[in-house]
């Protein structure tokens, strides 16, 4: 078995590959970027594979580089946490949650207080993910992913699905009778959802679409003139902040997939984390 590499080259490497820049992750880490390049070169050099492709700016994950990052970030989440956990202050525990963007400005940022109410002593980090390979760098405690059945190493629970309803600016939404009329303007579709667009228009309708990867990108983008799904109930008051209003209300549909709590197999989850599963499978409940 190949010897463990350095904790301070690994260190390194994630501040590296978080931030995209050698420069930033040695502000990052106090050093000097010609120390950060340093622990990389020796880091590649005991793997015996290049991580990272230099550009002139930035810096970017070779494939054996992302996977790399997967474990390595995992693991230094878990001595981070343990290290809290044993040697902290023993009145405050830490829970890290990865989801995507829109339950976490939506739904999770509606109901979050309720939980905070119930462990004040429970300290909170939220990453944001939409990728499937995001999730697994971001080491978290628990994960809450939208349509992405687990791996072999995760275990789940289900939470749920999702309601679509067409929202718009409500200058256009009073123009708005019929689905036929949804041509007339720019629809903005979700390239991760499987439910969308094609399946609320007519069979032959072309319309002017434009595409983001996350429900919070596409109402800004419906806010300065277009037609945008609003998916309920996980964009809880979101089309509200945008000032989008329901629109053709005879025009409603359920979605393909559903929100799944995802965390490691086979592991005892530790008691922040165990209670918000309970917190949340109960709010999921009521919500269903």
């Amino acid at each position: 078995m190949a010897r463990i590499p350095s904790l301070n080259w690994l260190r390194v490497f994630e501040a590296a590959a978080r931030h995209g820049s050698f420069a930033r992750a040695a502000e990052a880490l106090h050093m000097s970027p010609p120390a950060v390049s340093q622990q990389i070169r020796a880091l590649e050099g005991h793997l015996g594979k290049p991580l990272f492709q230099r550009g002139a700016r930035s810096v970017t994950l070779t494939d054996s580089g992302r996977q790399y990052l997967s474990t390595v970030a995992r693991s230094l989440h878990s001595v981070e946490v343990a290290t809290s956990d044993l040697f902290g202050d023993p009145n405050r525990t830490h829970l890290t949650l990865t989801c995507s963007l829109v339950f976490a400005t939506g739904w999770l940022a509606h109901h979050l207080p309720e939980f905070q109410a119930q462990h004040p002593k429970i300290h909170i980090s939220i990453n944001t993910a939409v990728l499937e390979h995001e999730y697994r760098h971001r080491g978290a405690d628990l994960s809450i992913k939208f349509g992405v059945p687990p791996e072999a190493f995760e275990d789940s629970d289900p939470l749920f699905g999702e309601r679509l309803c067409p929202v718009a600016p409500p200058n256009i939404a009073r123009d708005l009778q019929t689905a036929d009329d949804l041509t007339r303007f720019t629809l903005v579709e979700i390239a991760t959802h499987r439910a969308n667009w094609q399946a609320l228009l007519p069979a032959d309708a072309k319309p002017r679409v434009v595409h983001a990867d996350n429900t919070v990108t596409a109402f800004a983008l419906a806010a300065t003139g277009a037609v945008a799904l609003d998916r309920a109930p996980a964009s809880l008051g979101l089309a509200t902040r945008f000032g989008l209003v329901r629109c053709l209300e005879d025009i409603e549909m359920s979605g393909s997939q559903s929100y799944l709590l995802v965390y490691p197999a086979q592991t005892a989850l530790r008691a922040p984390a165990r209670l918000f599963r309970d917190w949340l499978l109960d709010c999921a409940g009521r919500e269903r």
